[in-house]
C-alpha cells in the first residue's frame, strides 16, 4: 500500500462544507452538494475558516429531506494511485475516541493511474452543533487496509438558538 501513499500528493482539502443556513444564503454563494450517502471525485476547494458558527438548530435532522440537512464533506485528492481498490471513512466524537465507518459500500478508488483524482463523501447524519472528527482509510485490490489521512477536526456548523433569559 506504500506505493500508493508515497507518491501521492495528498492535498487533503478536508474542509466540513455544509449547506447555508438561510441567514447565510443571501451573503453566500450556495454550492451543490453530493448526493448524500455517495462519493464522486468532485473539486476541492478551501473554504475560509469562521470565526463563530452562527445560530441554528441542534440535534437530529432526520426528519429533513437528505439535500436540506447541514452536512460535513470530508475531500481528498491523490496525485496519483496504484492497484487502489477504494476508501472509507471514518467519523468519531472526539480526536481520540471511538470511530465509526460512515459509508456502507467503499468508495471507489480509479486503479492504477498517474491522473490527479479527487474524491469526498458527504455527511449528512451529524448534529450541526457538535464538532466531528474525520479520518479516511484507503483499501488496495488486494485487501490491505492503511489509514491515509491524519485525524482532522470539523467544526460544529451552528451554536444553538439564544434562549431568552428566565424560560
Amino acid at each position: 500500500m506504500r506505493p500508493l501513499i508515497l507518491p501521492v500528493l495528498l492535498s487533503l482539502i478536508l474542509s466540513a462544507c455544509n449547506q447555508p443556513s438561510p441567514d447565510q444564503t443571501a451573503s453566500a454563494p450556495a454550492a451543490t452538494p453530493a448526493p448524500a450517502q455517495t462519493a464522486t471525485p468532485t473539486e476541492a476547494a478551501a473554504e475560509p475558516a469562521a470565526a463563530k458558527a452562527p445560530e441554528g438548530d441542534c440535534g437530529d435532522q432526520s426528519a429533513l429531506a437528505s439535500e436540506e440537512r447541514v452536512a460535513n464533506t470530508p475531500k481528498w485528492s491523490l496525485a496519483s494511485e496504484q492497484d487502489n481498490f477504494g476508501f472509507d471513512v471514518f467519523r468519531g466524537d472526539s480526536e481520540n475516541g471511538e470511530f465509526t465507518k460512515l459509508n456502507k459500500d467503499p468508495i471507489l478508488g480509479a486503479g492504477t493511474t498517474d491522473e490527479t483524482q479527487k474524491y469526498s463523501w458527504r455527511d449528512d447524519s451529524i448534529d450541526p452543533c457538535k464538532d466531528y472528527w474525520y479520518y479516511v482509510e484507503s483499501i488496495s485490490t488486494t485487501g490491505v487496509r492503511e489509514k491515509m489521512t491524519p485525524t482532522f477536526k470539523a467544526p460544529a456548523k451552528h451554536s444553538p438558538r439564544s434562549q431568552p433569559a428566565g424560560k
